[in-house]
């Protein structure tokens, strides 16, 4: 995003367009302090927008998926309730999950890569190449309560 948009000036009718246009919404990211990078959190407040993405006429994305993925740098075990941050990476994203309620999509379990900080490169093709499969594979719905 930050290539697309270099001077955080985020065109909001052609991002709305290009949501219409799929079934399946991805935010990849890198997780910075158990959250998206600021550009994103700009696109989500100026692109879903009220009439448009939620409110009693904003329906536009009903239905649609929302797949995360998302890559923090600390290891998988300090995304547990006993590691190092207590809460696992799909607990930290629990507000997008509301944000996918509030626009009607589906909210895809999360595709998560820990522990990138530390990556050997042969670990992140691996990963690489498992996330590629699953971008277009079926994926489960994440309930309310899991995580």
């Amino acid at each position: 995003m930050y290539g697309l948009y270099p001077d955080e000036h985020v065109d909001v009718a052609a991002e709305q367009e290009v949501l219409l246009g799929t079934d399946r919404i991805v935010w990849q990211f890198p997780m910075y302090w158990y959250s998206c990078p600021p550009l994103l959190k700009k696109w989500e407040d100026e692109v879903l927008t009220h009439g448009w993405a939620y409110g009693s006429t904003g329906t536009a994305l009903h239905g649609k998926e929302l797949l995360f993925a998302v890559s923090p740098g600390a290891d998988a075990g300090s995304y547990t309730p006993e590691g190092k941050f207590h809460y696992s990476v799909t607990e930290l994203l629990r507000p997008f999950q509301a944000t996918s309620n509030l626009i009607g999509t589906r909210f895809l379990t999360p595709f998560v890569t820990t522990g990138t900080n530390g990556m050997s490169p042969q670990a992140l093709e691996d990963r690489a190449a498992a996330y590629a499969q699953e971008l277009t594979a079926e994926r489960p719905a994440l309930g309310l309560h899991e995580g």
